[in-house]
């Protein structure tokens, strides 16, 4: 009989109460993209967890909103199905904010869940104590949820206690990944999302979420070592691709440099970088589009 314990653990919670951050910080590397838009996750990414006796396997969800397209109608399902089939569910509510109506509502629905649920009280160290202390008595008082504990994300406090936690609900089984594994996402998607995060960030509010990422092509070249990555930034607007291309091409220009650095580091060689941008009016609605992009 093996003594190696793993398991899956689901991230749920509400739209930007720091489920990416969390995520990373716990997998100790970059995986997940963050921003403080909502709807910054759209796909379910695994992060992977591996101790020398033990390995857990976050499925990072996005958050749960009401969905108005068929981008939001997939990112719910992807959110709600992960709910499933899990050694434990870590639900995550931000304790500035306290458990607000739309946390209650996704609490209702973890109470029909067969996982047991683990709750955590993020971002601390911007809340007063009084209202990291209502989020936990509001918590503690839904029957299912197992344990209530409270930390940051951002840094790091906390979060040793919640992996051992999170390591009591796991079981006697095998190593799903390598041990230098962090995640099972292709780099292909993973570029893309570095570059859509950088896009969120310095368009802030004049493109709203209508952009996505596609990237064509990765090669490594023969002659030395430098990877070339193609990729398109699709809008939905005639006015969103000025913005984005900005004057004489410098926001798309500074995307670009952004989000090489991070490709660069996560690929561990020099990268040339070649963006475009087109137009694909109502791509959210559109399936194809959402398959090409990733959203499988």
């Amino acid at each position: 009989m093996s003594d190696f314990l793993s398991g899956f653990v689901s991230i749920i919670g509400s739209p930007n109460v720091g489920k990416s951050t969390l995520l990373n910080k716990m997998i100790g590397q970059k995986i997940s993209i963050v921003t403080d838009r909502a709807q910054t996750t759209r796909n379910k990414i695994t992060g992977v967890l591996s101790r020398q006796d033990y390995q857990i396997v976050f499925l990072d969800t996005p958050g749960v909103t009401n969905p108005k397209n068929k981008l939001g109608e997939y990112m719910q399902k992807v959110a709600y199905d992960a709910m499933n089939e899990v050694e434990a569910i870590l639900f995550v509510a931000d304790a500035t904010q306290g458990v607000r109506e739309k946390d209650a509502v996704l609490l209702d629905k973890l109470s029909q869940a067969k996982a047991p649920v683990v709750a955590f009280i993020n971002k601390t160290d911007i809340a007063s104590l009084g209202q990291a202390n209502e989020a936990e008595e509001t918590l503690r008082s839904y029957a299912f949820v197992k344990t209530v504990l409270r930390g940051s994300a951002e840094t790091g406090k906390g979060l040793e206690e919640l992996e051992q936690a999170l390591r009591g609900f796991l079981v006697p089984g095998p190593q799903y990944f390598p041990e230098d594994m962090v995640t099972d996402q292709p780099e292909r998607l993973l570029c893309g999302e570095l570059i859509r995060e950088k896009a969120l960030l310095l368009l802030r509010e004049e493109v709203p979420h209508g952009v996505g990422v596609g990237v064509e092509k990765m090669e490594r070249r023969e002659d030395r070592d430098m990877m070339d990555v193609y990729a398109t930034i699709y809008c939905e607007r005639e006015s969103h691709k000025g913005i984005i291309i900005g004057k004489g091409g410098s926001m798309l220009k500074k995307i670009g440099q952004e989000s090489r650095k991070d490709i660069e580091w996560m690929l561990g060689c020099p990268v040339n970088l070649q963006l475009w941008v087109k137009i694909k009016e109502d791509w959210r609605n559109r399936q194809g589009m959402l398959h090409e992009l990733g959203y499988e």
